[in-house]
């Protein structure tokens, strides 16, 4: 296993250029490089090592910088005294990542997962990119939604932020949409109740018909309705029928006791 150490700090350099080959008597250290230009330089003018070992803070840098300069085709452990950086590791061919000062038993340890990556995939250099980068990829968290928090309103010549805190619920009519906040006061809306519902967060809003879209807090009261339908009065006061159908009626109820 040919092993390329990027490493600025001369103690666990020395470390690991002693400890890698007695845990893997087939590991053959290509050399140990101490910064981001010299790692570019040498990726560029030299086969992909079976593994590196990279540091990630730098003399000139953090080594993610590697990977925006050169193509990387190694799988990468990475030492860092700093556990912030995890997450970010694992989206770069990471197979794992040490924190300093380097434990043999930890080293054994990730040197094992990248055999059973080889031994499970195959054994063939691209195969096992392809399947690390799919592994990795599920290791990436979830992005967090982005609900809207506030909506411009316009009156006239003047425009002001209306936070979605204060909306009690939003209606249609008459093609138009508005925002009904808790004091009563109506705004139009200069989009669609479609757009708007796609913007707010699901836990607290709910579409209850094609004409309202009601925060949790205004439903004070429900109603069974005939044919499993539910009749709803909120709050500020709708001057219309709020019908729930029967179709919606059981996931609103899901929603509203959640």
């Amino acid at each position: 296993m040919n092993i390329l150490i990027v490493e600025d700090e001369e103690l666990t350099a020395r470390k690991l250029q002693r400890l890698t080959p007695e845990i893997e008597p087939n590991a053959i250290i290509l050399g140990i490089l101490t910064s981001i230009e010299e790692s570019v330089t040498w990726l560029r003018a030299n086969p992909a090592p079976d593994l590196i070992l990279l540091d990630i803070e730098l003399a000139d840098g953090q080594s993610f910088e590697i990977f925006k300069q050169v193509p990387v085709q190694s799988p990468v452990i990475f030492t860092t005294a700093y556990d912030d950086f995890a997450i970010k590791a694992f989206k770069v061919n990471s197979i794992d990542y040490l924190l300093k000062p380097i434990k043999a038993e930890e080293l054994r340890r990730a040197l094992h997962k990248l055999n059973k990556f080889k031994e499970t995939f195959s054994n063939n250099s691209n195969d096992l990119q392809h399947s690390i980068r799919k592994l990795l990829s599920q290791l990436a968290p979830a992005p967090v939604p982005v609900y809207r928090e506030r909506f411009l309103i316009r009156q006239g010549q003047k425009m002001f932020s209306l936070p979605t805190k204060d909306i009690a619920y939003f209606y249609t009519r008459n093609k138009l949409s508005f925002a009904k906040s808790w004091e009563g006061r109506d705004y139009l809306v200069d989009y669609t109740l479609d757009e708007i519902f796609a913007e707010l967060d699901p836990r607290l809003f709910f579409r209850l018909n094609r004409q309202v879209i009601a925060s949790v807090n205004s439903i004070e009261k429900v109603n069974l309705y005939f044919n499993s339908k539910l009749k709803l009065q909120l709050l500020p006061a709708f001057d219309e029928e709020v019908i729930v159908g029967r179709e919606k009626a059981s996931d609103f109820k899901t929603w509203l006791g959640e």
